[in-house]
C-alpha cells in the first residue's frame, strides 16, 4: 500500500468514527470537493461539510473497499448507510471517490453517485416522479447549501 493509499484508509476509517478531525488533517490548505449535492467545495467548506455530516448523522455507517492507488492518484467506492432528516427515509448510497494528491494531502476531492437513485430514496414519491429533474436536484443543491452555511455560521473556524 503506497502513502496515497494509506492517506485514504486513515481519511475513511476516521469517517467510519466520525472522526472529522482527522478527515480534515487529511485536506491540503488548497483543497477543492465536489459531489452532486456540494459541487464546488473549497478547503474551508469541505472541512465543514465533513464536520456536519460526522456530527449529523447520528445512525450513519461507513464502509469502503479496496483502495486503488497511483502516484499522484486514488480511487475508491464507498458507501454510507443513514436516516435523511428531512425525511425520515433509510438511504444507502455507494459513491465512487476520486483523489489527487499534493505534499502529501489530498487537493481534490471528487465523489460521483447517481443523484436520483439517492432522490427516490431521501425523498420517496417526489424523488421518484421529479428526482431526475434539474428543479428538484438544484432545490436539494439549494436546501444543503443553506444547510452548510447555517453550520459555518455557528462554527466560526470554517469562515
Amino acid at each position: 500500500m503506497n502513502k496515497n493509499e494509506m492517506l485514504i484508509q486513515t481519511f475513511y476509517t476516521a469517517f467510519a468514527k466520525k472522526d472529522y478531525k482527522t478527515m480534515q488533517s487529511c485536506y491540503h490548505a488548497e483543497a477543492q470537493f465536489s459531489d452532486p449535492v456540494f459541487p464546488a467545495l473549497d478547503s474551508k467548506k469541505v472541512k465543514a461539510m465533513w464536520h456536519m455530516l460526522c456530527e449529523s448523522g447520528k445512525d450513519l455507517q461507513i464502509t469502503f473497499g479496496d483502495i486503488g492507488g497511483f502516484d499522484n492518484s486514488a480511487k475508491v467506492t464507498w458507501e454510507a448507510n443513514y436516516t435523511f432528516s428531512k425525511s425520515g427515509r433509510l438511504v444507502h448510497n455507494i459513491i465512487d471517490a476520486q483523489f489527487h494528491f499534493k505534499d502529501g494531502l489530498i487537493i481534490r476531492h471528487i465523489d460521483l453517485f447517481d443523484f436520483w437513485k439517492w432522490t427516490r430514496m431521501a425523498l420517496g414519491t417526489p424523488g421518484i416522479l421529479l428526482g431526475w429533474s434539474g428543479f428538484i436536484q438544484n432545490k436539494v443543491r439549494q436546501m444543503a447549501g443553506k444547510q452548510l452555511a447555517y453550520f459555518i455560521k455557528s462554527h466560526r473556524e470554517y469562515i
